[in-house]
């Protein structure tokens, strides 16, 4: 390994920046010497294709970030130990619990935490946002601990709010024990991990955080703790916008990667990886970018089955375009919504309802269901033409006059 002998520490500082070209991960900031990067300068991945990836890692998904709908999975619903994955429910917790700059005071007990560290001394004051990005990019477990504890209270009491979250998301497989997830006792699947991440990603400071490469954080004395994201997918995937790494023996190599392109964000998830997951990820995600398309699947004014409103048929048509994700060379399936109180008479142009698009059982749209042509009410049918009314009062004031004269 090569070693950086000598060196100031601002000159390791400087030399973990990205520099211009860069392709990889710079080296690991690890003063006073630094280190390599421990992480893959390059990704081998397949050829993209609509055929399911193959991958090493035994559970996975791909997930639509703007919908949550999952795109493709693999084991999606086995419970398995997420290691560092943990952190992304801390990290949700604390954006909605917070502003930003509120300040922690760092306790005894977090900087006797183990595994990766920021380098918290007790007594430390430190914004919840410093915290935040330590936990996202450095997988920081002195970080999440004075996080549980300024939220909570209590680790344990912060660690009942996580799984109170995760009921109230609907994580029925998931189960916390700890807000670092360095334990391994906590569970959770890959289907709910893709979960956790779409409601994540509903928060523009988690985004903002979960893309960011390189961060100075201040330190309690001495010059800024500069720490590095350890997802190499910000440096080696085009569009990546994140998310988190983990890693135990128990849990194997974890990732959630994030990818944006021509409008379309999805996330993988990889459980259990026999090692770093950052391929699979890829072929997960260039599979996604290949086979699903956003487009329009209904356009304005298309013409629909007739609805029966007050027993009679009425010509309906689509009010607006409906775009959708969209499997390569599939169509949507289209489903009049008729509203229960749409009577007659009906003109063209009236809204009675709406359409919902259904692509693979999943609905990706609706727009107005509008009325094509004028249906009258059985009412109006028996009511007599204008034409009728004017013979009829033209009888009526000639047959007086015409009595009159034969009288």
């Amino acid at each position: 390994m090569r070693r950086i002998v000598g060196a100031t520490l601002a000159a390791i500082l400087a030399a973990a920046a990205p520099a211009a070209g860069q392709t990889g991960p710079p080296p690991t900031p690890v003063p006073p010497f630094g280190s390599p990067s421990p992480y893959p300068q390059s990704l081998e991945t397949p050829a993209p294709s609509a055929r399911p990836p193959r991958i090493a890692a035994p559970s996975a998904v791909l997930v639509d970030l703007s919908t949550g709908h999952v795109l493709w999975e693999r084991r999606p619903d086995r419970p398995r130990p997420i290691a560092s994955l943990t952190k992304i429910m801390t990290v949700l917790i604390a954006l909605e619990s917070s502003n930003l700059d509120d300040v922690v005071t760092v306790s005894e007990r977090a900087t006797d935490e183990e595994g990766s560290e920021l380098g918290l001394e007790a007594g430390e004051r430190i914004s919840v946002e410093d915290l935040l990005y330590a936990l996202m990019l450095q997988s920081s477990n002195d970080g999440a601990i004075a996080l549980a504890e300024h939220f909570g209270g209590s680790v344990d009491r912060f660690v009942r709010m996580m799984n109170r979250r995760a009921r109230e998301l609907g994580l029925e497989s998931t189960e916390f024990s700890s807000p670092h997830g360095l334990e391994d006792r906590g569970l959770s699947t890959a289907r709910d991990m893709a979960a956790l991440t779409t409601e994540a990603f509903t928060h523009p400071a988690f985004v903002r955080i979960a893309r960011t490469k390189v961060r100075a954080i201040p330190a309690a004395e001495g010059p800024p703790r500069r720490i590095q994201s350890r997802n190499a997918m910000l440096w080696l995937y085009p569009g990546s916008v994140g998310v988190k790494t983990g890693f135990t023996s128990a849990a194997g190599f974890c990732l959630v990667a994030a990818a944006e392109r021509d409008g379309r964000r999805f996330a993988a998830v990889i459980l259990g990886g026999p090692s770093a997951a950052f391929s699979d990820a890829a072929t997960v995600l260039d599979h996604g970018f290949f086979t699903w398309r956003v487009r329009p699947v209904v356009e304005e004014g298309a013409q629909l089955q007739p609805v029966s409103i007050d027993g009679r048929e009425v010509p309906v048509e689509t009010g607006g375009t409906i775009e959708g994700l969209v499997r390569r060379g599939q169509g949507a399936v289209l489903r009049s919504l008729l509203d229960p109180s749409a009577g007659l008479p009906v003109r063209a142009g009236d809204v009675v309802g709406e359409v919902a698009a259904i692509v693979e059982g999943q609905e990706v749209g609706r727009a107005p269901l509008v009325a094509a042509e004028d249906v009258g009410s059985p009412a109006e049918d028996r009511a007599l033409p204008p034409w009728w009314d004017d013979l009829l009062d033209s009888i009526a004031s000639t047959v007086p006059r015409w009595l009159e004269t034969i009288l």
